[in-house]
């Protein structure tokens, strides 16, 4: 899983999954510019990832994933940096915990436009950049969510189904571009959003969990590092579940 010759762009990438994923991006040779809304985590954890390097190999962006401007500018700011770009990761995201009576206008479409319309806009921006680059790799984050109902957050099922579905048809269309889209599904990983739950939900997922865990954040982002690597180069219009057998059941 060498990324030595990868150029990516991470959202959401400050803190939890997405700065996970970024570690091993630049621990396997790839420069990365992570984007969120959290600045000052985003910039500490970029000059982390620079220390002991001769050359930056990440550097921090502010990137609110739903608005259009935003992303030109990073795509922008990654080919000026770095050169042409590979790889786009889409997982910036928030939770939508009630159910359907329950979550506002506003829960709704905050969900929504971060989780799906945010992750349609990655794409939209970064795909001309990668075919400029002659193809590459894209992974969004969707969620064993997307598989499975729980009784509750259906703004986030909504979303993230509708990730896992657009993944599928931007494979397909951009097949022909060498470019891949594939989607990680994570189940429950212990990140600073999980412990936020209230603790009887934590303890549910757990228990409904075959591996009686939670997932390490460095779990799920070994799933990014693959798919977008040189190793999954047939591998276009799937969704890796990691969940620790939770959909199984």
């Amino acid at each position: 899983m060498n990324l030595e010759s990868k150029v990516a762009i991470v959202t959401g990438g400050a803190h939890g999954i997405g700065a996970a994923i970024a570690r091993i991006f630049v621990a396997r040779g790839a420069k990365v510019l992570i984007g969120d809304i959290l600045d000052d985590e985003g910039t500490l954890l970029a000059a982390e990832l620079n220390s002991g390097s001769k050359a930056p190999r990440a550097r921090y962006r502010h990137l609110d994933v739903t608005q259009e401007t935003d992303w030109r500018e990073a795509v922008g700011m990654t080919e000026k940096l770095f050169g042409g770009l590979t790889t786009l990761v889409n997982n910036a995201g928030v939770p939508g915990r009630a159910g359907v009576v329950d979550t506002t206008e506003e829960q709704w479409d905050r969900t929504i436009d971060t989780d799906l319309k945010g992750t349609w806009l990655g794409m939209k921006a970064c795909i001309p950049a990668i075919r400029r680059s002659g193809g590459g790799a894209i992974i969004n984050t969707s969620s064993n969510y997307a598989l499975v109902a729980s009784g509750r957050a259906a703004a986030y099922h909504s979303a993230k189904a509708g990730v896992l579905s657009l993944s599928r048809a931007a494979a397909v269309e951009y097949a022909g571009a060498n470019i891949r889209v594939n989607a990680v599904l994570p189940g429950v990983t212990d990140t600073p959003r999980i412990a936020t739950l209230p603790a009887d939900w934590r303890r549910d997922l757990i228990e409904r969990t075959p591996l009686k865990r939670l997932a390490h954040a460095d779990e799920i982002a070994k799933a990014f590092a693959f798919l977008a690597s040189d190793d999954a180069s047939y591998i276009t219009g799937t969704s890796l579940v990691v969940d620790g057998g939770f959909t199984a059941m």
